[in-house]
């Protein structure tokens, strides 16, 4: 039985790079927004895109975090990670920076986002504890089907981590 996750990423850069990812089909995404969509729940001010985010996470064991150049620099990202993390799913990074996008471009590798979130205790980031992983590959091709053939056992890890996290 496929995983139901929640993908995590910054629309605007990644959304191609995203879709890519999304059509692996070994795993369960929560469904694809529109651009028209996030524009209705962005206009409701950040109480509708929390409650908006809160329900996409509702039912899911594990949140994926599509990482491209800019993704650790927003906002919305952080609020979802950690109410991932608070509410015991699983989370998991995957770089995304060298799948092409809609113009047949790769971008930069972006910081992590698990390095600015401390763990409720204090002692230690979430970069210690959340795997990134980096996909292998020359070309958006093999870095695709890195992650095809990675991203079941890499939301299982994810989801065993947090649930032996004390």
């Amino acid at each position: 039985m496929a995983r139901k996750v929640f993908f995590s990423f910054y629309f605007a850069a990644d959304a191609w790079r995203t879709s890519q990812v999304r059509s692996i089909g070994a795993i369960e995404g929560n469904k694809a927004v529109s651009d028209n969509d996030w524009e209705a729940v962005k206009k409701g001010g950040d109480r509708a895109i929390e409650n908006w985010i809160d329900g996409q996470l509702s039912g899911k064991s594990c949140t994926v975090v599509l990482v491209g150049a800019a993704t650790a620099e927003r906002k919305w990202i952080d609020y979802e990670i950690v109410k991932s993390w608070n509410g015991s799913k699983g989370v998991v990074g995957i770089r995304i920076h060298n799948l092409k996008d809609a113009s047949g471009k790769t971008s930069s590798m972006g910081k992590n986002p698990f390095d600015a979130i401390t763990l409720k205790n204090g002692t230690k980031k979430m970069a210690d504890v959340v795997t990134l992983y980096n996909p292998p590959g020359s070309t958006s091709k093999e870095v695709y089907d890195n992650i095809a053939n990675n991203i079941e056992s890499l939301v299982e890890k994810a989801i065993k981590i947090r649930d032996n996290y004390v």
